[in-house]
Order: C-alpha cells, then sequence, then structure tokens
C-alpha cells in the first residue's frame, strides 16, 4: 500500500512514500475500509519518521484522509502524464519546510510504466 520513494529536495534526497495502489476488495467498498487503512498507515509512517506521503489519485476521496494539492507545497510531480489536481501530499510530523522539490517514484514504477496516465 505505502511503496518507498525519494523527494529530491535541494539539500539532499529525502526518503518519502507514495500511496499506491490502495487494493479494496470491491465486497468491502464504500464501507470506510479504505479510509481506515489509510488513515492507520500514516499514523504508522507518522511515528516511523517519515515527512511526506505523496499520491496520485482522485481529491474528492483522498482529501478526506488529509492529501492536499502538492504543488500548493511547491512539490514537483515526476510526469507531466499525473494531472497536476491528482498529485497529492499529505505532510507529516517529521516534515520540514526545507523539504521541497520533485516526488520521485522507485524504479519499480518507471519499469511498469505505472506514472501518470497513458492516452
Amino acid at each position: 500500500m505505502f511503496s518507498r520513494a525519494l523527494l529530491d529536495a535541494p539539500r539532499e534526497l529525502v526518503p518519502v512514500r507514495s500511496l499506491s495502489p490502495l487494493p479494496v476488495a470491491p465486497h468491502w467498498q464504500r464501507r470506510g475500509v479504505g479510509t481506515a487503512l489509510i488513515r492507520e498507515g500514516l499514523r504508522q509512517l507518522d511515528e516511523q519518521g517519515v515527512p511526506l506521503v505523496f499520491l496520485e489519485g482522485d481529491p474528492a476521496y483522498y482529501s478526506r484522509t488529509g492529501f492536499t494539492p502538492a504543488a500548493e507545497h511547491g512539490f514537483r510531480r515526476p510526469s507531466l502524464r499525473i494531472p497536476e489536481a491528482g498529485f497529492q501530499v499529505v505532510k507529516l510530523s517529521s516534515y520540514e519546510p526545507w523539504m521541497t522539490g520533485t516526488f520521485v517514484y522507485s524504479n519499480t514504477f518507471w519499469d511498469l510504466d505505472l506514472v501518470g496516465l497513458r492516452h
């Protein structure tokens, strides 16, 4: 559910996480399971000292768990194929203001062509 990723900040590379994918079996959807999984996952990542979590997704859904448009916080998308509105972030307690820059997926996302939308 949470994958390792990096933030290419001017000062240094920052280990962050990406929420992708969020698997909820169809018969459990619309019961709050996904929201509960996200909230618990963010709580655990916060305890581990992860400063930021990024995702590509529907702002109407993910805003319920604290995600906001990443561009509004100075973060850049790793690909122009990612709709700006869908590129979102949540800042956790170890986030520091110098942590800005470009979000970088792990190689697996690129190798499998899972970044952004293909038309």
